[in-house]
């Protein structure tokens, strides 16, 4: 509402310091001086009606400056300090406890004389000011506001001075006591025209805000400042509208009226969450009660689930309002019974939607609520028998199961995922048969690629289990069985179990293996066997030809057998045994030996599971040996070489035995085996496998799927890819901030062995390379293999040149020519190790031959182009003119379209006008190609050097405009799909970095927002957020933007850099442990083994509250019982407050589970004594 009351004016104000002083000096001098500040609101002591009895008025009130009328003034003033909630009465009390009252000036400034006498005329003032102040109170009800100039608000006067043209100024000039510095962007007083709002209050005291507070405390020594303070604070406290116990209570009341506005639903359905629309919209203004729109919410969703029972979104929305409509009991009872029918109404749901995944889940989470576990194991396997063939239902059944503490065991979550599998792989064989029965001519059938993708993210959830339960070996063989059964395979006509079978041939023999040396994959291998075989039969037939002729008949073997001479058999079994007795006797004795041993020691064999060891260091130094063997034995030993093992000593019968658990047999991973038939779901695997073992391969996937979802929740450290942005935040809040600080990845402790990381990058560059006979060509790979070769080289000459990837590559093109991806990768590596003159040969070799390749491969030349350009820029810092030339160089030749020689001199002027409409021509076709939703690497790729080449140029601007215009190509539900948009994106950020000095603040930070709000778990774009917060902004509004995104998604990076983020600044305790508490308890991120880790070892290493780490470990093992090395966190960093009872009791709850321990804490007490006998 905008009335004239509603506007203020700037007026000129006289404070009561300045008048008090003023009246003081003229008390004191006694000086008759003209003054332009004549006017005392508030007085030291009372005025009595004698001082205006005098005819002859004073000497200062003949100024010429106060022959205008200003009463305005005076009432603004007095208006302005006089709280206006009182009532009559308390202006009485005021009155009387003060014993001083302003009295408010009058109009005239000539003596009157007033027969009246003093006591009079003292009521005569009481009673003016209370009608006075009535007036004002009664026409600001009748407004239905208050401003905060009540005595202003509709007079007249105000257009005196405040702007207005047909009002007669009778001054020039007015002082601005209340600065205000929009006056000058306005130009004028503009508070007239602009509208002002209050909230309205039946009270009257909305004018008592904290600025009031602060006014009316400075009116003078005369009021007593203390007690006026605590009676308005207690009637604010009584009285608030918003944070008072009464309205507090008053809105929580169910019954109490509210005005609401609905919106049509029609226009509501139309209508984005962040577009509002120009238009007139016909809205319905209700009043109603809390329990009146829980009846009309009702009928509504009754109406619309009857309308449109397919729809998901109408029963989940129902189902959300059982929530909100259960907060706002307080009793449980009542709680409960809206659980009850929230349950009812998903039942519904279900049963009319019986295939809908959000809804079962959502169902089952209501479930898990109301019921125990037993009965909610029981309905998660009645609904996966009705949907077998979900992988997303799979996976949250196996998250729920894992989580459960007190049904946890390896053993019993092993079968859960060979059902899982199973039923999985079972669903891919019917759609495959109803495809090819429907005799479709696409064989990649969307719904059978998305159903292969879940099963192999359930797959590897397996190898991520059995790896952080501690049988690593089992991982190991199930990644190389399952390789070598979906990618290398025979080519036969064979049934599932014909091939189970035929590959457990394979598996038992003493055939290498996938990442093995000498390894050729199973088809290979069957191959060679076959070729065996047949030589072996021919050679066979030959010698029997040489024989010829007949030669007499034979006993059958059996027949032998049984009449074979029996003293001859019982001679040599007698033999027999007395060769083995003296080995019976030698076991026998050694068993004595062993248990004299024990019992020195103090330990019963008879008695072994009540004997405890006392000491901590013995713990500890068997964790430690526990951790150095899971480090080295995550390769499984073939069955062969374990029986080859000579035992005739203890310590290799010891060996030997070890070797033989270590042994994975085909009964181990037969049930875990399954066929692949598309192309992504094969590529899936093996990338992730390369992934799995710590390879550094480019991101495939966009960080928004799934599978990378349930790649970050299942961290136990940190990858390397995260720890080199971590450093990059670390070493800027060094920069920043003088204070020492910590950092999160010194938290989890270093956990790379040398000699594990060699024997692993070997494993993987063996498994790589045979990989890439099945996907030819494939630069991902091929990059993956080159890095893992350069890893694999623990000794390289400081003074060498030589890239430890040399050979390999040269080897690699010398068998394919015309792969022009590797030659690419392969320069990019020699750049990297900062051999320039060689990357700039191979690169010039690959962009000189592409014209002569086929038309297919001739489309990846903008990769080729666009990763030279970049590498020039990227390794030549000194000599950035000369870079920036040849890369222009480059970029020319793409845009252009003209055949690509090397780098001689500067590009011309008619060159790059070509380039730029070549490249104008070339975004066109890929708008066109992208608005179809084709998006690959190639297009990226032309957007990227398009961009880079206006960027070098035209300047920064036009390169950031292309590629606002390339995201606009998109349609907005593909952005958070598609990993090469997540590329450009990051690309974008990068450019924008580069121009920090140019590029304002909201543009960039607008920018990386939405790319959080798009891609939460990229943690490029917290980085980014990290590095722009530091330099241009607070850390409060960092912590903000984190705590945002925090609640809106369920991000663990977002969580792991937040938190680094304040370690790194040496932030507050509290908030450091609010954020660990806030993650910890969500639903989803509970399961995080690494944010549980980093939460122990902060309380234990930073913080040094050891009773609060002891705490948060063991509600980490209840959340999290699979892991290995949360459980060995107890054992390493809280051996100082922990028990060896307590250690003792971890251990055995650790066997409990089936938790894979390599080490008896028998051996470490054999050590013991064996040393203190040396």
């Amino acid at each position: 509402m905008m009335q004239n009351g509603n506007q203020q004016l700037l007026c000129c104000n006289i404070t009561m310091e300045d008048g008090k002083e003023k009246e003081k000096n003229l008390l004191d001098k006694k000086e008759e001086k003209a003054s332009l500040f004549p006017l005392l609101p508030i007085l030291s002591t009372p005025i009595s009606s004698s001082s205006y009895s005098s005819t002859t008025p004073p000497h200062w009130l003949c100024n010429s400056s106060f022959t205008a009328d200003l009463s305005i003034i005076n009432d603004a003033v007095s208006s302005h300090f006089q709280p206006q909630s009182q009532s009559d009465e308390d202006d009485g009390n005021d009155d009387e406890d003060h014993g001083v009252q302003a009295e408010p000036p009058p109009r005239s400034y000539e003596p009157v004389e007033s027969p009246e006498s003093d006591g009079d005329s003292e009521r005569n003032r009481k009673k003016k000011k209370r009608k006075r102040r009535r007036r004002e109170r009664e026409s600001s009800d009748e407004r239905g506001f208050d401003g905060d100039y009540g005595g202003l608000r509709g007079s007249s006067n105000v257009r005196a001075w405040g702007g207005d043209s047909r009002t007669k100024h009778s001054k020039d000039y007015f002082f601005d006591s209340r600065g205000d510095l929009d006056n000058l962007a306005f130009g004028c007083l503009y508070r007239m025209d602009v509208a002002r709002y209050k909230p309205y209050t039946a009270l009257g005291i909305s004018r008592l805000d904290f600025q009031g507070l602060s006014r009316w405390n400075r009116t003078g020594p005369a009021l007593d400042r203390d007690s006026d303070e605590d009676a308005l604070d207690g009637k604010l406290k009584s009285g608030g509208r918003y944070w008072s116990a009464k309205y507090m209570a008053l809105e929580s009341q169910k019954n109490l009226k509210r005005v609401r506005i609905l919106v049509p639903e029609r226009f509501a359905e139309t209508v984005s969450d962040d577009y509002i629309p120009l238009m007139d919209v016909q809205s319905l203004i209700v009043e109603e009660s809390w329990e009146d729109e829980v009846l009309r919410r009702t009928r509504e969703f009754n109406k619309m689930t009857r309308e449109r029972p397919q729809d998901e979104k109408v029963w989940l929305e129902f189902a959300g309002f059982q929530d909100k409509v259960a907060g706002m009991q307080s009793q449980k009872g009542a709680r409960l019974q809206i659980l009850e029918k929230k349950i009812s109404i998903l039942e519904k749901a279900a049963e009319l939607n019986p295939e809908n995944e959000e809804l079962l889940l959502c169902l089952l989470k209501a479930y898990q609520r109301r019921d125990g576990t037993d009965v909610l194991v029981d309905r998660w396997e009645k609904i996966l028998v009705q949907n077998s063939g979900s992988h997303k239902l799979w996976r949250e059944f196996l998250h729920f199961l894992q989580g459960e503490f007190s049904r946890f065991k390896v053993s019993d979550m092993r079968k859960m995922y060979s059902n899982a599998i199973q039923a999985l792989s079972a669903a891919c064989s019917r759609h495959t048969r109803q495809v090819h029965h429907a005799a479709k001519s696409s064989p990649l059938d969307s719904a059978l690629v998305q159903l292969e993708l879940g099963l192999v993210d359930i797959f590897l959830s397996l190898c991520r289990f059995e790896w952080q339960a501690g049988y690593q070996e089992l991982a190991t063989a199930l990644f190389q069985a399952e390789i070598e059964f979906s990618l290398f395979f025979p080519s036969l006509l064979l049934t599932e179990q014909s091939k189970q079978r035929l590959f457990e041939h394979f598996w038992n023999s003493n055939g290498p293996r996938v990442g093995e040396e000498g390894a050729f994959g199973w088809s290979t291998w069957l191959e060679k066997e076959e070729e065996n075989r047949q030589r072996v039969i021919k050679e066979e037939a030959s010698l029997d030809a040489e024989k010829g002729g007949w030669t007499g008949w034979s006993e059958p073997l059996a027949k032998n057998k049984i009449g074979d001479a029996d003293p001859d058999n019982e001679a040599n079994h007698d033999m027999e045994v007395e060769e083995l007795q003296p080995d019976l006797e030698e076991d026998m004795k050694e068993e004595d030996d062993t248990e004299a041993l024990l019992k020195k020691l103090g330990i019963d064999i008879d008695a072994a599971s009540s004997s405890e060891v006392t000491d901590i260091s013995t713990w500890t130094r068997w964790s430690k040996e526990e951790l150095s063997r899971d480090c080295d034995q995550w390769m499984p030993v073939r069955a062969k070489s374990a029986d080859g093992v000579s035992r005739s000593d203890g310590t290799l019968e010891a060996e030997a035995d070890e070797h033989l658990l270590r042994v994975v047999v085909y009964e181990d991973v037969n049930e875990f085996l399954f066929s692949l038939s598309s192309f992504e779901a094969r590529l899936s695997l093996l990338s992730q496998f390369v992934d799995f073992f710590g390879g550094k391969i480019s991101q495939w996937i966009c960080s928004n799927n799934s599978s990378w979802i349930e790649k970050t929740l299942s961290l136990e450290e940190l990858p390397d890819s995260l720890l080199q942005t971590l450093r990059k935040v670390h070493d800027l809040s060094k920069l920043q901030n003088d204070i020492g600080s910590s950092r999160l990845e010194f938290l989890l402790g270093s956990t790379n062995n040398i000699s594990r990381r060699t024997d692993m990058m070997k494993f993987l560059r063996n498994a790589t390379l045979l990989c890439l006979t099945a996907f030819p060509r494939n630069y991902i790979l091929e990059e993956a293999a080159l890095v893992a070769e350069e890893l694999s080289v623990t000794k390289v000459k400081s003074d060498s040149s030589v890239t430890p990837c040399r050979t390999l590559a040269k080897r690699l093109l010398k068998a394919d020519r015309q792969d022009v991806l590797l030659c690419g990768v392969y320069a990019r590596r020699e750049a990297f190790y900062g051999n320039m003159d060689h990357a700039r040969r191979v690169f010039d070799m690959a962009l000189s031959s592409i014209d002569g390749l086929p038309l297919e491969l001739r489309s990846i030349a903008p990769l080729i182009y666009f990763w030279y350009a970049e590498t020039e820029l990227a390794n030549n810092p000194l000599n950035g003119h000369e870079s920036s030339l040849r890369a222009v160089h480059i970029l020319s030749c793409l845009g252009s379209g003209e055949p690509y020689s090397p780098f001689k001199s500067q590009v011309s002027s008619v060159q790059l006008l070509r380039a730029h409409q070549g490249f104008t021509q070339k975004i066109g076709t890929v708008r066109s190609a992208w608005v179809r939703g084709i998006i690959d690497d190639q297009s990226v790729s032309l957007v990227c050097s398009a961009a880079l080449f206006e960027e070098l140029t035209s300047g920064w601007t036009a390169g950031i405009q292309i590629l606002d215009q390339a995201f606009a190509m998109v349609l907005p539900e593909r952005r958070s799909h598609t990993f090469q948009i997540e590329f450009l994106f990051e690309f974008y950020l990068r450019m924008l970095q580069r121009h920090l000095d140019h590029v304002s603040l909201s543009k960039c930070w607008e920018s990386i927002c939405e790319g959080l709000q798009i891609f939460p778990f990229n943690s490029q774009l917290c980085s980014a957020l990290v590095q722009i917060g530091h330099l241009y902004t607070t850390s409060n509004k960092i912590r903000r933007i984190f705590d945002e995104y925090c609640q809106k998604k369920e991000s663990v990076v977002i969580w792991i850099f937040a938190l680094s983020f304040e370690i790194n600044r040496g932030g507050s305790q509290h908030r450091i442990r609010g954020l660990f508490e806030k993650a910890v308890g969500n639903d989803t991120m509970q399961n995080s083994v690494l944010l549980w880790r980093c939460y122990i070892a902060y309380e234990a290493n930073i913080a040094r509250d050891f009773s609060a780490a002891r705490r948060i470990f063991f509600r980490a093992i209840h959340a999290c019982p699979w892991s290995k090395k949360l459980w060995m966190d107890g054992f390493i960093k809280l051996n100082s407050i922990l028990s060896a009872k307590e250690l003792s009791d971890l251990q055995e709850v650790m066997r409990d589970k089936e938790l894979n321990l390599r080490t008896d804490i028998y051996e470490i007490l054999l050590q013991d004594e064996l040393a203190i006998r040396r």
